[in-house]
């Protein structure tokens, strides 16, 4: 029987790697899944994104029950969080959408081979051979015309620690027996805020330790500001400008010793510590010093349509020189490689339109340039920003905190960037993407109607603000 060539074989089956293998099978092409691991899914499905918003949601309906009095509910008493059903809650919307990506791949007529890829060279006669080791050294190799890397992320540790049940990456909180009295989290990216806010609603005494000067560094700088009193507000102690020095463990917990930006060290102590101080990609022993392939600090860098420097071999995913580590990132840059390889039509990810999301309470959604970066650049701006407290719906469900923030040309009011904390933001700010991405202008959007009452109004108030026209403020 005549040996298989794949149009396209991808190494990783996390969300850039299955993205890309469906669209590619329904772009018609033959396509090999190679991933090392039992269950598809990558970091996201099992470790990362989709587990710690199930977390977060938790935290959400448990923070509205301490305050069901003021809702006219009455006769619940103090709730009592049980951890172990909050965790199989968690398992179980997992292993729904794993079952529901073993589907996928056979409806999409995508072939899933398991192990471990590695590339072997350049083509030869335009047909590249992944090398796939499996159980028991189980070796094969599978040929294909194309390759996709999308082999994902490992979080990053501190020198000379080692994760275990005391010191936690984003891994091993995940499954922790009992909801911790106290923790330290080391890192305030979206990672480190996220759980700080998960645990601060279950009750954990949280301290937030960041070598930066402010929360969230990659955001506006208004947004820090925001989160930060609002994190205050809700007993979260933070440590700014903070380089930790050491982390020991101690006979019940964990010693956090850092210095702080006035100088002095500070010493505090918890039952756990995460740390969250970002991702490295995961591009050793996967054969890339056999091709012109030279990555950067681990990262690879490539064309606008994903082109790494060897032909027919493409990178997407967390693996990518100058993107965020996002899954949709990686998802979005899978389907432009399908697409590319399939010869269809196809448009690069800019990196100005990708939406950053943060599923704190409250939440943050961005995109665009921020306030700073817009000066840098020399534009000339004008800058609007509506509060939730003048939304009608945010004090309806009870949220209304934060702002909108919108950044934009100051002579032809297209808009630059958008900036949201508050309810909802993670939703809310795809209108702003789809705004940015079809050059809307200021105008444009304060006469696009916006449904009342609505948490969405507040983006129409938002815009308007920029020229001083808000409606509810």
């Amino acid at each position: 029987m005549a040996e298989t060539i794949y149009d396209v074989a991808i190494i990783g089956g996390g969300p850039a790697g299955y993205t890309a293998a469906i669209r590619a099978g329904q772009y018609g092409l033959k396509v090999a899944l190679i991933e090392k691991e039992s269950k598809l899914g990558g970091t996201c499905l099992h470790v990362g994104c989709i587990p710690t918003k199930a977390l977060l949601f938790n935290a959400e309906i448990y923070d509205h029950l301490k305050h069901a009095k003021e809702y006219g509910i009455e006769g619940l008493g103090e709730g009592k969080i049980n951890w172990k059903t909050v965790l199989d809650h968690k398992n179980q919307i997992i292993a729904k959408h794993t079952k529901g990506l073993d589907f996928l791949m056979r409806k999409n007529k995508v072939i899933v081979i398991p192990g471990y890829g590695k590339l072997t060279g350049p083509a030869k006669s335009g047909v590249h051979t992944v090398e796939v080791t499996s159980g028991r050294d189980k070796t094969e190799h599978v040929k294909a015309k194309n390759i996709i890397l999308a082999t994902g992320s490992d979080a990053k540790m501190l020198p000379g620690l080692k994760a275990d049940d005391r010191i936690l990456t984003n891994i091993e909180i995940l499954s922790i027996g009992e909801i911790p009295k106290s923790l330290i989290i080391i890192g305030a990216g979206a990672v480190g805020v996220e759980f700080g806010s998960i645990f601060r609603s279950f009750n954990s005494e949280i301290s937030i330790v960041e070598f930066l000067p402010r929360l969230v560094p990659a955001e506006d700088e208004e947004i820090s500001k925001e989160l930060a009193r609002i994190f205050k507000k809700r007993g979260i102690d933070i440590n700014i400008g903070a380089k930790v020095e050491n982390v020991e463990k101690t006979k019940d917990g964990v010693k956090v010793t850092f210095t702080a930006s006035d100088g002095k060290q500070v010493v505090k102590e918890a039952e756990k510590v995460l740390v969250a101080v970002g991702r490295a990609p995961r591009t050793e022993g996967i054969g890339l010093e056999k091709t012109k392939i030279k990555p950067d600090r681990g990262f690879l860098k490539t064309d606008e349509y994903m082109q790494t420097e060897e032909p027919g071999v493409y990178a997407i995913g967390d693996i990518v020189a100058g993107l965020p580590q996002l899954a949709h990132v990686g998802a979005m840059a899978g389907m432009v490689v399908s697409a590319k390889i399939a010869g269809k039509y196809a448009r690069p990810v800019k990196r100005n339109r990708i939406p950053g999301c943060t599923y704190t309470e409250p939440q943050i959604g961005s995109v665009g340039l921020t306030e700073a970066q817009a000066k840098e650049k020399g534009l000339q701006i004008k800058v609007g920003k509506f509060p939730f407290a003048g939304n009608s719906k945010a004090s309806i469900v009870g949220s209304h905190e934060g702002f909108i923030k919108v950044v934009a040309d100051a002579k032809y009011g297209e808009i630059l960037g958008v900036h949201i904390i508050g309810p909802q933001a993670t939703e809310l700010i795809a209108e702003a993407v789809t705004a940015l991405e079809l050059e809307a202008t200021v105008e444009e959007m304060m006469f696009t109607i916006h449904a009342h009452p609505t948490l969405a109004e507040a983006m129409l108030d938002g815009f308007g603000s920029v020229e001083g026209m808000a409606i509810n403020a």
